[in-house]
């Protein structure tokens, strides 16, 4: 059951104004004095306010629509999870309402208040770090929310996926109990997910006695950007016998500029990934990477999210789908 929001006479009642002061002033801040603007726009803050775009019609029932917020529309990673969440909503009626935020919170922000005024029913996030005016937001519309791709960190209300340092910890021990004893941490698009799976990578090499070395890149990932970072290996690590990767991209991209320099694979160099994608798995040699279930994530947290709508408990805080290692040919 949804929360009752906080409407304009909410924050009229609080200032001491009418509600048509408080709507024109949330339309335009000019219309009103300085000192009564500066109340409204502070009570609509601390109430958690949300403009209620859909027709009252709508506001009085569901509007049997769901926010998905991911953090590129472009990446397979999340392409592959909204297929998912397409595969329940569609047969059950809801329509999904999508936006990007580029991997930044405040623009996250910014697309979860558009999402919210429309009164969508349940929201799915994609990253467990937001600000503290989204969670408030989103305390305050009081609707159902699934965050992905995450299991590590506590959810705000419901997550579901598998834990981003445990995987990384197991390919880069498999790289280790294999003879590597250098391998360099490939990170770009420096979110959450690339710093768990850094975590895991150093856990792993210091366990054993190693080294840990990453290379950063705050770059959108590509197969340039993997072949760039490989080339800043052979200059500044010559003795460099591995490379993890944060994503497939990365890798595909290190191991061509392999090709490029004459650097055998996995003789001179081991190349690992993280996800699977279709084209690591299909080259040859097939890379080496940890395998998610990005498909099913989406599946399961539409089919919580939408249970949870219907009025039906779910006791499962965190749903862990696992992942797995696939040694490749690339190890």
């Amino acid at each position: 059951m949804k929360k009752k929001r906080p409407t304009l006479q909410d924050i009229a009642d609080r200032v001491g104004a009418t509600k048509m002061t408080v709507s024109r002033c949330l339309r335009d801040p000019g219309a009103v004095s300085e000192g009564l603007r500066e109340r409204i726009f502070s009570t609509a803050e601390q109430v958690g306010y949300i403009p209620n775009r859909a027709p009252d019609l709508l506001s009085r029932a569901t509007s049997h629509s769901i926010g998905v917020l991911v953090p590129s529309l472009t990446n397979q990673v999340f392409a592959d999870v909204i297929l998912g969440i397409e595969a329940l909503t569609e047969p059950a009626g809801y329509h999904l309402m999508l936006s990007h935020y580029g991997y930044s919170p405040e623009l996250e922000e910014r697309s979860l208040a558009s999402l919210l005024s429309y009164n969508v029913d349940g929201v799915i996030l994609s990253d467990r770090n937001h600000t503290a005016r989204s969670v408030r937001m989103l305390e305050t519309a009081g609707i159902p929310i699934v965050e992905i791709m995450d299991t590590r960190q506590a959810p705000l209300q419901q997550a579901v996926g598998y834990d981003n340092v445990s995987a990384a910890f197991d390919m880069v021990s498999e790289m280790i109990r294999r003879g590597r004893r250098q391998v360099i941490y490939l990170a770009v698009r420096l979110d959450e997910r690339t710093r768990q799976r850094e975590q895991g990578y150093r856990e792993a090499m210091e366990v054993h006695g190693l080294t840990p070395v990453t290379l950063y890149s705050t770059q959108r990932s590509s197969f340039s950007v993997g072949a760039a970072l490989l080339g800043q290996i052979m200059a500044d690590y010559p003795g460099a016998d591995g490379v993890f990767c944060t994503n497939d991209d990365v890798a595909v991209g290190a191991y061509f500029e392999c090709l490029r320099r004459g650097v055998t694979v996995p003789e001179q160099m081991a190349i690992a990934g993280f996800h699977g994608h279709d084209v690591g798995q299909t080259m040859t040699p097939r890379l080496a990477s940890v395998i998610t279930p990005r498909q099913a994530i989406g599946k399961a947290a539409a089919e919580a999210l939408l249970g949870r709508i219907g009025g039906q408990p779910d006791e499962r805080r965190v749903i862990d789908l696992g992942y797995a290692i696939e040694t490749g040919k690339t190890l």
